[in-house]
């Protein structure tokens, strides 16, 4: 999106220091940040502040700033977050006019990044679309992604996460969605919001805020999601392996690398997904994705075979061969119990002659003790032998991060790997080089 620094001052009531400047688009990282883009110091686990020098070193082309501006184009703000989420608001403004009924939030304690990828993929069919990177999805990141959206974009899917009460509620008020998706409820992020009861009720302030023209689109297996109809006048779209949902997985049989082929009825006709990514979760998702091509009136044939063979952001049900020959799951991105089962279902579907789990901690649980006890008694049920990665929650012996990647190097061609734990954990890593 481009804009003047002019328009950035008065979009957010700040003041501009230094002369006018033509932008295009922002970013909160100096070290990717590109030529003309807007820089956001934010603070957080460090002051972005500190990095406003290498900013504009590397091209920024003007920088927010809540501490006394160092030189060239700045606009001096109480609060850089505060202002960037008022700025999302103003760029959500700008684009409305192309944008008309086609911008979707996506929620869900699982699924809601490669959900996100997947309605992203069926839009693309029909309209250019754009959509958060990666899990840029907070209130830094989505107004960032709203303000990196190209001028003639005409439908924005923007993930919304939750650590709290309210914040979908604050994102909404930015992006103001038409369509909202709810992928599923459960326990992650428990700690914060106190049961599984609250994190339903926070998920629900992104159905709350639809229009009544909009469309909610909800998870039908998941009575908690389901319940949210309630929340809106919206009109409502079910998806799910329930005979009452309205895009229904009719059959779904899995391959011996874990990817799902699904038969899927729906009112816009019957298609058929033969899904590029591993996990049964990852059709039943992209069933949400048909919800949103249906309700906009995109072939549903053309939906189905885009989201298909669409690409999910990496550390996500990603395989991966190591240099020994050893298949590897590597959903190393974040867990909870959920989506942990989950993937310890797609690594049971694998043919391999050993099944291996590298699972790290899953944070931010209530119940955190009988949480992790339960994923290791169900990965014994399925036949997987589970390596708990610094911790010991898992009522197993817990190995360091360098014996887990010894451990990881040393399996065979006939040998099978998960690797996954909440993003703290930084898993991301264990599979480097090997």
């Amino acid at each position: 999106m481009r804009f003047m620094a002019a328009d950035v001052a008065r979009a957010v009531a700040g003041e501009l220091v230094g002369s006018n400047a033509h932008l295009s688009g922002v970013s909160f990282d100096s070290r990717t940040i590109l030529p003309g883009q807007l820089f956001v110091p934010i603070i957080d686990q460090r002051d972005g502040h500190d990095f406003i020098a290498d900013a504009l070193k590397r091209g920024a082309g003007a920088y927010l700033t809540a501490r006394d501006p160092q030189g060239r184009t700045a606009i001096r703000v109480s609060e850089t977050v505060a202002a960037l989420l008022t700025l999302g608001a103003w760029g959500r403004a700008k684009l409305d006019q192309n944008l008309g009924l086609r911008v979707v939030g996506v929620t869900g304690s699982v699924g809601k990044t490669s959900t996100k990828d997947l309605v992203a993929s069926a839009l693309n069919v029909a309209f250019k679309t754009h959509a958060n990177e990666r899990s840029f999805n907070n209130d830094f990141g989505l107004p960032t992604t709203i303000l990196n959206a190209p001028d003639e974009t005409q439908a924005l899917v923007l993930e919304m996460g939750m650590r709290g009460f309210g914040e979908i509620a604050k994102l909404c008020a930015v992006a103001h969605p038409q369509i909202g998706i709810v992928t599923a409820v459960a326990n992650a992020h428990t700690e914060r919001v106190g049961s599984i009861d609250g994190v339903a009720q926070a998920k629900r302030e992104l159905i709350e805020a639809l229009p009544k023209a909009g469309v909610a689109i909800l998870n039908r297996d998941d009575d908690r999601v389901w319940a949210m109809r309630s929340a809106t006048e919206a009109t409502v779209l079910s998806f799910g392996a329930s005979e009452h949902a309205d895009v229904r997985m009719v059959k779904c049989t899995i391959d011996d690398r874990g990817r799902a082929t699904a038969s899927v009825a729906s009112p816009w006709g019957e298609v058929e997904l033969k899904m590029q990514v591993a996990g049964r979760h990852m059709a039943h998702n992209a069933l949400a994705a048909l919800c949103v091509a249906g309700a906009l009136g995109i072939d549903m044939g053309a939906a189905a075979s885009a989201v298909s063979s669409a690409k999910i952001s990496e550390f996500r049900m990603q395989m991966r061969k190591l240099q020994s020959g050893a298949t590897v799951i590597d959903d190393s991105y974040n867990a909870n119990p959920a989506s942990m089962r989950a993937a310890l279902e797609t690594l049971a579907s694998i043919n391999a002659k050993r099944k291996v789990a590298f699972c790290g901690l899953m944070a931010e649980l209530a119940e955190s003790a009988s949480e992790h006890r339960s994923i290791r008694q169900y990965a014994t049920e399925l036949g997987i032998e589970l390596v708990a990665v610094n911790t010991e929650l898992y009522d197993v012996d817990a190995v360091s991060f360098d014996q887990a990647r010894d451990l990881l190097a040393k399996l065979s061609r006939d040998d099978a790997a998960l690797v996954k734990g909440s993003k703290v954990t930084g898993l991301v890593r264990l599979c480097e080089g090997l």
